[in-house]
């Protein structure tokens, strides 16, 4: 028995390092190349830029684009390692992307927006607390404390290729010290990034068989909100507001983390059935619909801020991920209420059925 552990143990130690982060399937062909795309402004501090990638379905055996979005870090201190696929043992692997305290190698893969292939330029860490680099990040429309403008020399790394080694792949090997930083503690993706990819997964235009390597929806404003489209075909690298026809600059929808940054609740338009007591006491019920989750907003905000009160440190980014899935919990109950509320509206007199005589 001993001896049968030991092997194993020999077995665990030969394996390469960045073997422990690939998936499981092995693909012939390599992903396409990286579309351009614009990015979304960020929706304030403690969110993280998680670049969009092709992802593969085995299922249907094809790619399909994960969009880039801004991400919560799941501890303060820590940053994105995009994930990236390479060439090996005759086919394309993907080596899963983490957290960590340090940016380790992403296959020399250039996915814009301070990831050129090498660590990252869109910020930096200053005494555990985090700075954003105003040049490869938008920041239009934010408060943000933490900012600096800085430009960095990137070689003129202008490729779009998405794979590393192979034929036509990203030629670059990992250096000693992005290998020192696989191998520390960090943590793998959390439950809003795998959530993404699965809607990304999910959604027929996303597939490189349907959108030949354009993507209707190349990066979203948070995780899962692919109402914001944000498509490809402009530049990528340098983040700018996207713009509209007439020149003007759009409104991205910012990620609401607290019931403070939601819009009022929008009251439904006034049924006319021509059933008057039924459209009034429908109406009775709307308002005290509105104001039931009104007070639910007004709960959860104060309970929020005794949690800030607490816990000042406005960068304590794990309570304010925390904060973002309670009102997103609560956001999704109201809309279940209202729907549930909805589906029995009164109905007009010419959709009922006529009285058999």
């Amino acid at each position: 028995m001993r001896s049968i552990r030991f092997l194993l143990a020999l077995l665990v130690l030969a394996i390469p390092a960045a073997s422990f982060g690939q998936i499981g399937i092995r693909v012939s062909i390599g992903p396409p190349a990286l579309p351009m795309y614009d990015q979304p402004a960020c929706p304030g501090d403690g969110y993280m830029w998680t670049p969009g990638y092709w992802a593969y379905d085995d299922s249907i055996s094809d790619y399909y684009w994960v969009p880039g979005t801004w991400e919560l870090a799941p501890e303060e201190g820590y940053l994105w390692t995009p994930g990236y696929w390479g060439w090996d043992d005759g086919g394309y692997f993907y080596n899963e992307g983490y957290w960590g305290a340090t940016v380790g190698f992403y296959g020399g893969i250039n996915y814009g927006f301070g990831y050129f292939g090498e660590g990252y330029s869109g910020g930096r860490l200053v005494n555990g607390h985090f700075f954003y680099n105003s040049s490869y990040n938008n920041l239009n429309g934010g408060n943000f404390r933490n900012v600096y403008d800085a430009r960095v020399d990137t070689g003129n790394n202008d490729s779009r290729v998405s794979y590393n080694g192979g034929r036509g792949g990203i030629a670059v090997r990992p250096s000693s010290q992005q290998e020192s930083a696989a191998r520390q503690n960090h943590i793998q993706p959390v439950a809003a990034q795998t959530e993404h990819a699965q809607a990304a997964r999910a959604n027929p235009q996303q597939r490189s068989g349907n959108n030949h390597g354009n993507p209707g929806i190349a990066a979203t404003a948070k995780p899962g909100d692919f109402s914001q489209q944000h498509s490809s075909g402009v530049a990528m690298g340098v983040a700018s507001p996207s713009r509209n026809e007439n020149g003007g600059r759009e409104t991205v929808a910012r990620a609401a983390v607290h019931p403070n940054d939601l819009a009022p609740i929008a009251r439904p338009t006034p049924v006319n059935s021509g059933h008057k007591r039924a459209d009034r006491n429908y109406e009775a019920k709307q308002d005290a619909l509105i104001s039931s989750q009104n007070q639910d907003r007004q709960d959860l905000q104060q309970k929020q801020e005794a949690e800030h009160a607490q816990k000042p440190d406005p960068n304590n980014w794990k309570m304010e991920q925390k904060h973002q899935q309670q009102t997103q919990k609560m956001m999704d109950r109201h809309s279940s209420q209202q729907q549930e509320l909805q589906s029995h509206s009164p109905q007009p007199r010419s959709s009922q059925p006529e009285s058999r005589r």
